[in-house]
């Protein structure tokens, strides 16, 4: 068997130097020739050849794997869980009650399936799926009391992030962060994800009276996930975990039953944006865009950092000579913003991101981002209709486990490990202090602009940067961020200037 491995790749060798391109199915070798299972899914990534705005096909240009569906259920959970989050804040804003959040989350649902199968599976394979923005999420009761309405929201992130993705605005910005910037940034968003999921689980414990089961299910949980990293098996670390939490939870007496019943969402956008239906707001009208123009620039302006760290994590994970299969950023702001046009078009409640609770365990996996995207979607239709995972997904001892072992601890070790070599401990640090400040936005803007001065972190690489890229791009950004800012009352003790305005 290895003699026929070597002499397969001796083949390959020969058609690559008379110049022959050879196909994904030509270089495509069954797991069986290889030693382990990790060197057959490397060899995958490295063999394929995602093609832009042309049809990529299941199994002539990538296969269905069994870790495929490890980052497809955690995109499925996360999805149900953030949509939800928006969609109840608004209704508690807007007085609407819950019949609506479970409609529109089932909504979504299916109009997202539609446009993970369409960019991510076939047309751009490269493309991260188009995910939640929970950021947003505070802000929503606040664009909601200035009048500000959902579609004037969504179209205007759409067009903005069109207007970034088609000057490549987010790569510019990704390759002006160097690495300490980067590792802070992932430290920051892994810490804080994993305290708040902590957090959420004992206020949950504590709400039923029974506070030892967070305490038991979060401790299992550290054993299971350390035993998984010791036996490189930890891409499962999101199904074992939730089957552990849940178990757990409900072996030592948490109530949990099955509520939400099969069906499908009122699918006519009219429905959603007449007067007396749906969200009850109607159609919106100039001034409805003019409210929300500052929040929809801050949404987009906030994707650079977003989108950064899930390309950074694969990068870290993926092995060598895997650059085809990366992450780019353009499309996916391409992508997003399209999804984000759309749906709000279409009536649903999403304002969309990077969908980090997908790309960060397909990166574990190491698996590229087309086939489990497919298997995303399906398992988003089969939750809308069915209805009844919808209940599991959102089961705090379900869904605390899930976001912590699948997406913010590793996080925190993707941090780490960019911050091990060269100056890049001082950037980090700066990173994490300033988000702390006021969010991760301000903290990647602030940290790029004195990192690239050459302030603190590496003085060699701030010195071979460009004028461009060195302070007047950072400057550029680090202003517009602030001022939207300030604009809509973000910078902690300062008044919203707008409320001041009006």
């Amino acid at each position: 068997m290895g003699n026929t491995s070597e002499t397969t790749h001796d083949q390959q060798s020969d058609h690559q130097a008379c110049g022959e391109e050879q196909s994904y199915q030509q270089k495509h070798k069954p797991s069986s020739e290889f030693k382990t299972r990790e060197e057959y899914l490397e060899h995958e990534l490295q063999i394929m050849a995602p093609k832009r705005w042309r049809a990529n096909l299941p199994f002539r240009d990538y296969r269905f794997e069994i870790e495929d569906t490890i980052p497809a259920m955690a995109a499925t959970i996360g999805k149900i869980v953030m949509v939800g989050a928006i969609a109840a804040t608004f209704a508690g804003s807007l007085g609407l009650d819950e019949g609506f959040i479970l409609e529109n989350v089932r909504y979504e649902l299916l109009i997202v399936s539609l446009f993970i199968i369409l960019f991510s599976g076939f047309l751009l394979p490269t493309a991260n799926l188009a995910g939640t923005h929970g950021p947003l999420i505070p802000l929503i009761p606040i664009v909601v009391a200035a009048g500000g309405h959902p579609m004037a929201f969504g179209l205007l992130i759409g067009i903005f992030g069109l207007l970034l993705a088609i000057s490549k605005g987010g790569s510019m910005l990704a390759n002006l962060t160097s690495k300490g910037v980067c590792g802070g940034l992932l430290l920051y968003l892994g810490f804080v994800g994993t305290i708040s999921q902590v957090k959420k689980l004992f206020a949950w414990a504590d709400g039923i009276g029974m506070s030892h089961i967070a305490f038991i299910v979060i401790f299992c949980t550290i054993i299971l996930y350390a035993l998984l990293e010791h036996w490189r098996k930890r891409w499962l670390a999101v199904p074992l975990s939730c089957l552990l939490g849940g178990s757990l939870a409900f072996a030592l007496g948490a109530p949990f039953e099955f509520q939400t019943g099969a069906g499908l969402p009122n699918m006519n956008p009219m429905y959603w944006w007449g007067e007396n239906t749906g969200w009850m707001l109607g159609l919106p009208t100039i001034e409805s865009f003019i409210v929300v123009l500052p929040f929809a620039i801050l949404a987009v302006a906030m994707w650079s950092p977003d989108f950064l760290g899930h390309q950074v994590f694969q990068k870290i994970s993926y092995p060598e000579r895997t650059e085809k299969v990366h992450m780019n950023i353009d499309d996916t702001m391409t992508s997003a913003s399209i999804r984000q046009t759309f749906g709000s078009l279409m009536g649903g409640t999403n304002f969309t991101s990077s969908w980090g609770t997908y790309l960060v365990p397909a990166a574990i996996a190491k698996r590229p981002i087309p086939a489990g995207a497919l298997l995303t979607a399906l398992f988003c239709i089969i939750a809308a209709v069915w209805g009844y995972p919808m209940d599991l997904a959102i089961w705090q001892p379900v869904l605390c486990v899930a976001l912590v072992v699948g997406v913010f601890i590793p996080l925190l070790e993707a941090g780490m490990e960019m911050t091990r070599e060269g100056k890049t401990t001082q950037s980090a640090a700066i990173v994490v202090f300033s988000s702390a400040l006021v969010n991760p936005a301000f903290g990647w803007s602030l940290t790029m602009l004195l990192d690239n001065l050459g302030l603190i972190g590496c003085k060699e690489r701030s010195a071979e940067l460009s004028k461009m890229s060195r302070w007047i791009l950072p400057t550029v950004m680090f202003v517009i961020l602030t001022g939207v800012m300030a604009l809509v009352g973000l910078l902690p003790g300062i008044p919203a200037i707008l409320s001041g305005l009006r």
